[in-house]
């Protein structure tokens, strides 16, 4: 039996390092480590696909879904068909039966269209600002951002946005000390190391460099989000014309019942 305040044991299945903790009376997480690095997102990716195997052929009574994380794994069950004891033991068993770890394999990448800087008023306000921070030329943000490939770690905050990562050093600067009210749909925004674009209208405290005019959820889509954990993301400068014309094209695309492959520069194998 563990000892009041103990943090529970490190266990090893096919691959995976990862100890089990509570989390309320409906749900356990699965945590991995204790940074954002690739490897810990694909022994994420790689328990989700044996959990949700599991889920499908029926070894996980009373699991409700996952829950993917940058370092760890949710799983919701329902107290009233399983318990936590019943659960964890179907965790472990699944997870013996993981796929082997790959890391770096080929998996979707995208190449999405961002309008950067003072193009239009909507697009970038703290592009200068960040910048200075960084003691860079605005120009050299631009090329540092626009020429990196993102990793998608995970979706999270609003349904759509995806916490990207890695962000080329040079561009790491902390969130703003005075969050905004009122961040446009579509902006593209760096905080630390990581790279995001919200895709509705909200509150946001990240540094805004840009606006990205397509639509990154719709419950029209097969697939409401257009970004999976997982996926890499590369950026194309584009100026305010072709802006104006994407966005002008967007609420077709959110209507339609797939999203816009159009952007899909690579398909996973």
């Amino acid at each position: 039996m563990r000892e009041a305040g103990q943090r529970p044991a490190w266990r090893a299945r096919a691959g995976l390092s990862y100890r089990i903790l509570s989390l309320g009376d409906a749900a356990l997480t699965i945590e991995f480590g204790d940074a954002i690095d690739r490897r810990l997102l694909a022994e994420v990716a790689a328990a989700d696909q044996a959990l949700l195997q599991a889920l499908a052929s029926g070894q996980l009574p009373g699991v409700v879904e996952t829950v993917p994380t940058f370092r760890s794994l949710t799983v919701i069950y329902d107290p009233l068909r399983s318990t936590r004891t019943r659960v964890e033991a179907a965790i472990d068993a699944a997870l013996r039966q993981a796929a082997p770890l790959v890391v770096g394999q080929r998996r979707r990448v995208w190449q999405l269209p961002v309008c950067y800087g003072d193009q239009l008023s909507e697009c970038g306000p703290d592009l200068d600002g960040l910048a200075a921070a960084c003691g860079l030329s605005a120009a050299e943000v631009v090329r540092l951002h626009a020429g990196g490939c993102y990793e998608v770690y995970m979706l999270g905050f609003l349904p759509g946005f995806a916490f990207m990562g890695d962000l080329p050093p040079a561009l790491a600067c902390a969130r703003r000390s005075e969050p905004r009210t009122l961040v446009p749909a579509g902006s593209v925004a760096t905080a630390g190391r990581l790279t995001a674009i919200y895709p509705w209208e909200s509150p946001g405290g990240w540094q805004l460099i840009g606006a990205c005019p397509l639509p990154l959820f719709s419950p029209s889509w097969t697939q409401p989000a257009l970004l999976q954990a997982g996926d890499r993301v590369r950026l194309r400068a584009i100026d305010a014309g072709e802006f104006a014309a994407l966005q002008a094209a967007a609420p077709a695309l959110r209507r339609a019942t797939q999203p816009p492959l159009a952007f899909l520069a690579a398909a996973a194998e």
